[in-house]
């Protein structure tokens, strides 16, 4: 037995008993006749004391030739610590040590394993291993299983079941780039990996399992960013004879328990907002309802004069800034800088001061009168003291860079609290979206997501006009789930291929075993997907997931731990029926 305890159990009243402990040396203070090591595990720290007067001879010398993350067992004596510390669980007492066995050396490590290290990010994903012995990685990686327990009580407790379902399946192409596996048995052939178990837990339905769920991989072949990896996790649900009430009834309990099991945080019903009226009051559709600062449409107020900007713009907006008005000019300046760099793209901002005594003072006071001004405080709810911001031009694209200001403005100004949780319901979305570089319609969640009943003669006429039957939940401006009732006939499903642009070949090559299995009774059906990776991060209080995944993926989709991806030899080239250019 390597040990009777772990680092983070002993207190007072284990003081007098023997032990044996083993973990890992964070740090050793040699004062010449006393030695104190700090044991690491998993649980916590415990220090070791090491005394030439009543430790073996050999023990103490062994002891003195310790270093940094040398993997070590004691056994000794629990003693009351003479300088206790109270900010370890273990602070009351030490180890005085008997007996010590190396059973593992090491190098110096990279970089310091502590809460606040010295290892650039680089670095510590090189030797992610190491990482992962710091606290704050540890932990993350401790409060997502947390997580994935609470999911799994809460949907088992409703009746759902977990289904595995394949790794290897067919390449199809909507949604991004698909990894794909070349087929050994099947010369030409290849595998992909799957961007969703979509198509299966659909399958599930028909097939009767009623409740459906797992915890599940998925790929995709795209950019990556800070909430994104190439491979990445999914909580997967499927629901059969279900509307879309029921379905956001499930998962908001779902999110409500994990808040309150969590987080400690009671939350009522979450409010509900339709798609226009997101990107009308806030740019996006995943808004954060943390904060105000929703948007002033001053089209009416704004285009009456002679300032040719916002007569010749499709949209004239502006948000509220509180407190803004105390800006200085160099700090306005940076901010319109900020609009106009490229991520942003905006040519200019307008801007206007409420000052004191309901006086107004602007960019544009050579165009605007102090009553057409209060107009625009009225329209953005401005009060004094507040700054107004203005972008004008396209609708799409100046709603859009008016949300990146005012999320960049909300995270200077800390008003996105990462204790403070609000989540919010977005449902009726366009079920189809243009795109300009193929000239067609895409689906904007899946193939596979009904169109509201009322809308489908739309099609023929106004394909843009027709809602899906879908909704996201958002939580604090992230989407950490989304879903749709499913198209469950044959008729219904050619009918949505037909606008996506697949001719019936095409359609039958991809799809045919969704399309043959609607014949054999498909219930009505519908679920959800979060994205766990993501959930869990904005639970932990964090912006990115990368800390709460063991084994990450760098920004350009690079594991510099095991320096994968990487070539593979001619043999296996040959083997597999692949030639390299």
């Amino acid at each position: 037995m390597y040990r009777s305890h772990n680092c983070g159990e002993l207190n007072a009243s284990h003081i007098s008993q023997e032990v044996t402990l083993a973990g890992w040396v964070q740090k050793t203070r040699n004062k010449g006749f006393l030695i104190w090591a700090d044991l690491r595990d998993r649980y916590g720290i415990t220090q070791l004391i090491f005394d030439e007067a009543r430790t073996q001879k050999e023990v103490f010398e062994l002891a003195a030739t310790l270093g940094r993350e040398f993997v070590i067992q004691v056994k000794g004596t629990v003693i009351e610590r003479e300088s206790k510390n109270p900010n370890m669980a273990t602070g009351e007492i030490e180890i005085l040590v008997k007996e010590l066995t190396i059973l593992n050396a090491s190098q110096i490590p990279p970089f310091t394993i502590e809460d606040e290290t010295d290892g650039g990010e680089d670095i510590r994903m090189k030797y992610r291993y190491l990482d992962i012995r710091r606290n704050p990685v540890k932990n993350s990686l401790l409060f997502r299983h947390k997580v994935a327990m609470e999911v799994r009580n809460y949907l088992s407790g409703q009746g759902f079941i977990e289904v595995e379902t394949p790794v290897l399946i067919k390449s199809t192409p909507e949604g991004a780039r698909d990894f794909v596996v070349p087929s050994r048995m099947n010369e030409g052939q290849f595998y992909a990996l799957p961007q969703s178990p979509q198509t299966f837990k659909q399958l599930l339905m028909v097939g009767g399992m009623d409740k459906y769920f797992q915890i599940v991989k998925c790929f995709r072949d795209e950019d990556l960013r800070a909430d994104r990896q190439p491979e990445f996790t999914q909580i997967d649900c499927e629901m059969a004879f279900v509307e879309q009430e029921d379905i956001i009834q499930i998962f908001e309990g779902l999110t409500r328990h994990l808040l309150k099991e969590l987080k400690g945080i009671e939350v009522g019903a979450f409010p509900r907002m339709t798609y226009d009226e997101a990107m009308k009051k806030y740019g996006n559709d995943k808004p954060d309802i943390r904060f105000g600062m929703e948007f002033g449409e001053l089209n009416e107020v704004a285009q009456h004069k002679d300032f040719g900007v916002f007569n010749s713009s499709e949209l004239v907006v502006g948000i509220a800034v509180p407190g803004g008005a105390a800006y200085t000019r160099k700090e306005i300046d940076g901010l319109i800088d900020w609009v106009k760099r490229p991520q942003v793209g905006a040519s200019g901002m307008v801007y206007v001061k409420c000052e004191e005594g309901g006086t107004y003072k602007s960019s544009v006071d050579k165009f605007y009168d102090q009553e057409d001004l209060k107009k625009w405080a009225e329209a953005t709810g401005a009060k004094e003291g507040d700054l107004i911001l203005v972008l004008s031009g396209d609708e799409f694209k100046t709603r859009t860079r008016l949300s990146a200001l005012r999320m960049e403005l909300a995270t200077r100004l800390g008003l996105r609290k990462p204790e403070e949780f609000a989540p919010l319901w977005v449902v009726d979305f366009p079920l189809l979206e243009w795109d300009e570089e193929t000239e067609r319609f895409h689906a904007m969640h899946h193939p596979f997501t009904s169109p509201k009943p009322n809308d489908i003669p739309l099609l023929e006429t106004e394909p843009a006009k027709v809602r899906a039957n879908a909704y996201d939940l958002v939580l604090n401006g992230n989407e950490i789930g989304g879903g749709s009732i499913r198209i469950h006939d044959k008729a219904t499903q050619q009918l949505m291929f037909k606008y996506l642009g697949f001719t019936e070949e095409q359609a039958k090559a991809q799809f045919g075993f969704l399309m043959d299995a609607f014949q054999y009774g498909a219930p009505p059906h519908g679920g959800l997907a979060f994205g766990f990776d993501r959930l869990v991060a904005i639970l932990g209080g964090q912006e990115t997931i990368r800390d709460f995944i063991a084994f990450p993926k760098n920004n350009s989709g690079r594991d510099v731990m095991i320096d994968a991806p990487s070539t593979i030899d001619d043999a296996q080239l040959k083997e597999l029926h692949i030639q390299l250019k």
